[in-house]
């Protein structure tokens, strides 16, 4: 089908000569600088809640009992973290040797690589992406199982030592978070400031930086919070074992479900530098603390819920809808990402194939069909984005909705995630809605009335 054109429209406006340009005004995200202050507090009082909830109360809601429980509420909170999170030896040698190894990894494993899109910030320069992250993937794994099974560093470790590697994680990723900041702007590097420090810091100064070879946004975001989540979980699932006898199935739903999260990462690397995070979005503290400590700590409490109820079953039947609809929303979300960014590399003629596991059907599209902004940029329309303008979201909210179910009903907290994402990508469609809008102007709207649907196919 031949594609959808609209020639540019013609800049019959006056060049503006004699006349004071305006500053362009601060468009403000997360409500500006007291928004982003929030967001940074916030999250640390959440990584330690979901922990101490965890550890101490079975993965229930903790709360004061009373208005006049509250203070003492927020001193038991705080001798929970003072008993049981503070860095120890093993937490510094796990989290710091997961670092380490995987930097080492990064850098001297084999991996094709690919480049970016377009830098405005650096004249239109691409970046090349050393995308070695099954290689890393399958390492990890391997070195991993060769130290629980020599007894040199049991699995388990990890979910003995939950609360210290997570302190340890939040200093370094904080720490982390203040060199980038410092760093960026004592030489000159960074980009789009608002001249709001606490706004700057949290959003970032800097946008690619590298050590050697390695960009380490594309690190943080590809590596390390998956890869720590699936360790984390399958540490949970080591550990059920050891107590029981044998792991719950809805334990090792878990384990699947963020296995498959990791590998997909890992395996279709070589889309990710043209994702909205690496070439947009700056390396500052919101990138760098939820992928150092956010996400494998938040993400992996359904596991560890189960891990502390080990009461938590479900009929044949259940477990049998949890693992079919999990492959069908892993289906959706791995293809339909995989659909989109091929064909913007087959465009830019950066296309590769790959041979990693899984390469699923229908995961590149043969001459798609698009639509042609007056820029000149295209736009998908075929595949599953003729269905819905962000139905990748919709296929990760259903596997989020999904590992809540997996814990049953008998708490409140195994949903927050769900609830947590469904926020977040709501939030994070319309900044993509309203960026698009501007990018693309009228061709925005065309594209609109061609996939009307932003979410669910026909509904929403």
């Amino acid at each position: 089908m031949r594609p959808f054109r609209r020639e540019p429209a013609s800049d019959a406006t006056s060049s503006g000569l004699g006349r004071r340009s305006k500053a362009p005004a601060i468009e403000w995200e997360f409500g500006g600088p007291v928004g982003v202050l929030g967001v940074m507090v916030g999250s640390h009082l959440l990584v330690y809640y979901l922990w101490i909830s965890v550890t101490f109360y079975k993965g229930s809601i903790a709360r004061p009992t009373s208005w006049s429980d509250l203070l003492p509420f927020l001193g038991r909170m705080w001798s929970h973290v003072i008993g049981g999170a503070l860095p120890n030896a093993p937490a510094v040698l796990l989290y710091g040797g997961f670092l380490t190894v995987e930097l080492f990894f990064a850098w001297v494993l084999p991996g094709p690589r690919v480049l970016g899109l377009p830098i405005d910030e650096e004249g239109g320069r691409k970046r090349v992406y050393h995308c070695n992250g099954a290689a890393s993937w399958y390492a990890t794994l391997a070195l991993v199982a060769l130290l629980h099974f020599t007894g040199l560093v049991p699995i388990t470790e990890y979910a003995k030592n939950l609360g210290p590697m997570l302190t340890t994680a939040v200093l370094i990723a904080d720490t982390v978070a203040v060199s980038a900041y410092v760093t960026a702007v004592r030489a000159g590097m960074q980009v789009r400031m608002t001249g709001s420090v606490v706004y700057d810091f949290f959003m970032g100064a800097v946008l690619n930086p590298t050590i050697g070879r390695i960009e380490l946004k594309f690190f943080t975001v590809a590596r390390i919070s998956f890869f720590l989540l699936f360790v984390l979980t399958c540490s949970a699932a080591v550990q059920y074992y050891d107590l029981y006898g044998h792991v719950s199935w809805p334990l090792l739903f878990m384990v699947a479900a963020h296995g498959l999260y990791a590998n997909a990462c890992a395996k279709g690397e070589e889309c990710i530098p043209s994702s909205w995070d690496i070439f947009h979005e700056k390396w500052g503290w919101m990138l760098i603390f939820w992928n150092l400590a956010g996400v494998p700590w938040v993400y992996s409490f359904n596991s560890y819920f189960l891990l502390v109820n080990p009461s938590v079953t479900h009929s044949v039947g259940f477990l049998g809808f949890l693992f079919v609809a999990l492959l069908a929303a892993y289906f959706v979300w791995d293809t339909s990402q995989s659909q989109k960014n091929r064909f913007r590399m087959q465009e830019r003629g950066t296309g590769i194939r790959r041979r990693t596991f899984p390469q699923l059907p229908w995961g590149t599209l043969q001459n798609p069909r698009y639509l042609v902004t007056e820029s000149g940029h295209t736009l998908l329309i075929d595949g599953w984005w003729r269905y819905a303008r962000k139905i990748h979201y919709t296929a990760d909210l259903a596997m989020a909705v999904l590992w809540g179910l997996a814990c049953g009903f008998s708490g409140a907290l195994p949903y927050f995630y769900p609830a947590f994402f469904t926020l977040m990508i709501i939030h994070r469609g319309r900044r993509d809605e309203k960026r698009c809008s501007t990018k693309y102007g009228d061709s925005w709207e065309q594209y609109k009335r061609v996939v009307p649907k932003k979410f669910i196919p026909y509904i929403l």
